[in-house]
């Protein structure tokens, strides 16, 4: 899974069947297999399209622990693995140990407009703060003009910017890093 620019978002909706948000167990892994292929866009993604034999998700840098999964139902009825954000320490460094950074963050096509992105975030703030740290970052692409939107209704400033940074899609797109206090 990429590092960071996997943020996949659209315009938010009021919330109708967010069941839970929990952190991710082993049985996880196919589920968050198949959300990230089926999500992925030039609009987050600066890793190529995944291609078969899929890569696993978690591994010695992409914990379980690491995942934060929101549940919702679908149009059927059933309850399922509608999104997740991947909430991680930025360095092994202990001076900057009171930071968390969101890696990753997805919401499923079906689960998109019912607050599930927002819900995630929501869910990491606390589990940062939980945690001892008090402020949180991210890095988004400049051209993702809807979880830009969403971050900063959830508080996150544009605090630098790398123009250009990647080549995506024929066109160069700006890197751009986002942040935050954790505090109440």
């Amino acid at each position: 899974m990429p590092e960071n620019h996997t943020h996949r978002l659209h315009v938010v909706r009021p919330v109708r069947t967010v069941h839970a948000v929990r952190p991710a167990v082993l049985s996880d892994e196919a589920a968050l297999g198949e959300l990230d292929r089926s999500t992925w866009s030039t609009l987050h993604a600066v890793t190529p399209r995944p291609q078969p034999p899929y890569a696993p998700v978690f591994d010695d840098l992409h914990r379980p622990e690491d995942f934060l999964v929101a549940e919702a139902e679908n149009a059927a009825g059933e309850v399922r693995l509608a999104g997740y954000a991947r909430l991680v320490l930025p360095t092994s460094l202990a001076c900057n140990a009171h930071v968390r950074q969101i890696q990753g963050l997805a919401v499923a096509d079906w689960a998109r407009g019912r607050g599930i992105a927002r819900a995630l975030l929501r869910a990491a703030f606390a589990a940062a703060r939980s945690d001892g740290a008090n402020r949180m970052t991210l890095r988004v692409l400049g051209h993702n003009a809807p979880a830009r939107a969403l971050y900063e209704s959830e508080g996150f400033v544009v605090e630098g910017l790398l123009p250009g940074e990647f080549f995506l899609d024929g066109r160069y797109v700006d890197d751009v890093m986002m942040g935050r206090s954790l505090a109440p």
